[in-house]
């Protein structure tokens, strides 16, 4: 059965690829292409339930493909699996919602072949990834969907900054190639390339070649994943991608940097000092902290999400960091409890957080905007979609019952399991990580307090947002698969948990430990620490929300509607200047983190030409320079292109210095391999 679903599953996708190709214009064509992408990601999202229901891997070697290095190898374990699952409770929803998405580009303002053909081929590669067995097949896979993606992300080649956004992805996607290339040929040391014997010949490694594959490896697939330092290029890149391009770029691909991360340090180093921990969840709690600080500052509503991306990797690293330092602590089921965590918040966040770009997307659909400032009023004008990206707020916003606030849960209970750890060094950092992810936590909330109300509440700002319309169905059908999944995900975390449980048992020593099930539909923390069920907390909610009516009625209240103007402090007519903006929302916490942002303000006074006390109009605008931008990025933007001045010289445009050059190179090439 398996092959059969990995066959359709290559099929359906090249299919999809095959249509796009020929033109895929039109209802017809915008349709098969959809098709094709969403029965290859249904085919492999069962494909890995087999696997990790039967927990029996699927192999397939073809060396005759790749006659180098092993040819191309192919193996699905659960850990796999579980990850291919992600990309199809992704991708299926994308997908229908992109066959009415990209009826806008049929207008030629970007190219619908090269948009269907690459949609298709990332989602084979992304596929193929969790699949890969050897370093070569791995590597391959890797590369064609970092391509694919930069693809995507210049879709819109016409638009301001697509270009530079996409420049900025490449570069750092292929420095994080370059990290993992090297991590690879250390881990082989001069061996074969495949999995198995990386497993088998890992331990005869030295703690220093262990350490620098670790943390080679960290950078490489933390450059994927987003975290700080690295994200530099994801605020940039998901807005500039088509919106449900962005839902698969934010809520799936950077999971994959998660993968290899989990696949490398627990798969085939299998495991590390404590440290390897401590860093990992370091690096979480700053992507975390630092993510959700500079989302609020955020007026254009992709570019929050894509910062929100980066708040939700830190969590996940946060979780596989506690983990890793309970593993070397043989605390092996607080480190189960750890990685079951991050893995739960995997899914999570690629439910609502792609939910959240569809939604954004709808909006941008029926405004042409993606700065908050310029909409309001849009619940009355799409309500379908303010549903949806009210869904989606309150599960990225860890609300009970829906399915980020189960995850975020077992992220905390694994942190608050680090009172048990030995080393007081490691433990005194736990507390400080509580701390941060609960700060985390609520500064998410008055984040999507802002980017729901600014957005959809109070009356229109723009003209665009006071004709804005409805999404088509198939985008209506795409954010509701999602939702349903925020829900469904929230109310069953005693079904999923021991699902990631049985996909982790067994890698890198990990025992078959599992959150107990019971009958109460509770989830039990190790060792009788915490328990908690989000389906009764859902049936209590339910419950109030019975009561309240039924109290009122026994109460004989009033219940007949009422009329009346809204209070404007005295004045009678609204208009769109008396309400919120994103920018008085967030000024309270931009002065309470001044020295973190650090704003360059600029105003400018208009005074009357007869009277200074008479003003004409006042402009103020205000712009925040990231950190890591300021700091790290900026400077080395600038001695590259200090060095690239002085490399010019040497263009002299002249054949025999040229000869010279070469000449030279050859014999110091000599010299070193007579001497070394």
């Amino acid at each position: 059965m398996t092959i059969v679903l990995f066959l359709v599953m290559i099929a359906a996708y090249g299919f999809g690829a095959f249509v796009a190709l020929l033109g895929g214009r039109g209802p017809i064509g915008r349709w098969l292409v959809a098709a094709g992408a969403v029965i290859g990601a249904g085919a492999g999202c069962a494909f890995g339930a087999v696997v990790i229901i039967s927990g029996q891997p699927f192999t397939l070697s073809i060396p005759e493909l790749l006659p180098i290095a092993g040819g191309l190898a192919l193996r699905l374990d659960p850990l796999g699996a579980f990850f291919l699952v992600v990309i199809g409770v992704g991708a299926i929803p994308a997908a229908i919602y992109g066959a009415g998405y990209t009826k806008a580009y049929e207008n030629g303002r970007a190219s619908l072949r090269l948009l269907g053909v690459m949609f298709n081929l990332f989602l084979l590669a992304m596929s193929l990834v969790t699949l890969a067995d050897n370093v070569l097949t791995f590597l391959l896979m890797w590369e064609g969907m970092s391509l694919t993606s930069y693809f995507l992300v210049i879709t819109e080649s016409s638009e301001d900054g697509t270009l530079r956004a996409g420049n900025w992805y490449a570069a750092m996607t292929h420095a994080g190639l370059a990290l993992l290339l090297a991590a690879f040929v250390l881990l082989m040391n001069g061996g074969a390339g495949a999995f198995a014997d990386l497993r088998s010949s890992a331990g005869t490694l030295s703690p220093e070649a262990r350490n620098l594959i670790f943390v080679l490896a960290l950078l490489g697939f933390g450059s994927k994943a987003g975290i700080v330092p690295l994200h530099v290029w994801l605020p940039r890149a998901h807005p500039a991608a088509p919106s449900h391009v962005s839902a698969l770029m934010s809520g799936v691909m950077i999971k994959l940097g998660v993968y290899g991360l989990l696949r490398v340090a627990l798969d085939l180093l299998g495991g590390g000092p404590s440290w390897w921990g401590a860093l990992v969840l370091g690096l979480g709690v700053a992507s975390a902290l630092l993510g959700v600080l500079y989302a609020l500052m955020e007026h254009d509503l992709k570019r929050l999400l894509a910062y929100h991306s980066v708040e939700n990797i830190g969590i996940i690293f946060i979780g596989l960091g506690a983990g890793l330092i309970f593993h070397s602590s043989h605390l092996m089921t607080l480190a189960a409890l750890g990685f079951i965590g991050g893995l739960y918040h995997t899914i999570n966040h690629a439910s609502f957080k792609g939910l959240l770009f569809l939604g954004a997307g709808s909006v941008l659909h029926a405004t042409g905007t993606r700065n908050m400032e310029e909409m309001g009023g849009l619940i009355k004008r799409m309500p379908w979609t303010a549903l949806f990206f009210l869904v989606g707020s309150a599960a990225i916003s860890a609300l009970p019952p829906l399915n980020g606030f189960a995850s975020e849960w077992l992220v905390f209970q694994s942190l608050l399991g680090g009172l048990n750890l030995p080393a007081p060094e490691i433990a005194l950092t736990i507390p400080l990580a509580v701390g941060m992810l609960a700060l985390t936590s609520g500064l998410a909330a008055a984040c999507f307090v802002k980017a729901f109300g600014i957005s959809f509440l109070a009356i229109p700002r723009s003209h665009e947002a006071e004709n804005a319309h409805e999404s088509p169905l198939s985008m209506r059908v795409g954010m509701m698969i999602l939702a349903l999944a925020c829900v469904a995900l929230g109310l069953a975390p005693f079904a999923v948990v021991p699902v990631l449980g049985g996909v982790l048992a067994g890698l890198g020593g990990l025992p078959d430990t599992r959150p107990v099930f019971t009958l109460d539909l509770s989830v039990h923390a190790p060792a009788g620490f915490a328990q908690i069920s989000p389906t009764w907390i859902a049936l209590g909610l339910l419950i109030l929300l019975v009561l309240v009516p039924l109290v009122m009625r026994f109460m004989r209240v009033n219940r007949k509607l009422r009329v009346g103007d809204t209070w404007g402090c005295g004045r009678i007519g609204q208009t769109p200047r008396m309400e919120y903006t994103a920018t008085s929302f967030a000024e309270p916490l931009r002065r309470v983190f001044a020295e973190l942002y650090r704003p360059t303000k600029e105003l400018s006074i208009d005074f009357h030409p007869e009277s200074k006390y008479f003003v004409k109009s006042i402009k103020y605008s205000s712009r925040i320079t990231p950190l890591f931008d300021r700091v790290l990025y900026d400077p080395l933007l600038r001695l590259v292109q200090r060095i690239s001045r002085q490399v010019r010289r040497i263009q002299a445009g002249s054949l025999h210095l040229y000869l010279m050059y070469v000449a030279v190179i050859l014999i110091l090439l000599l010299i070193a391999a007579r001497w070394f």
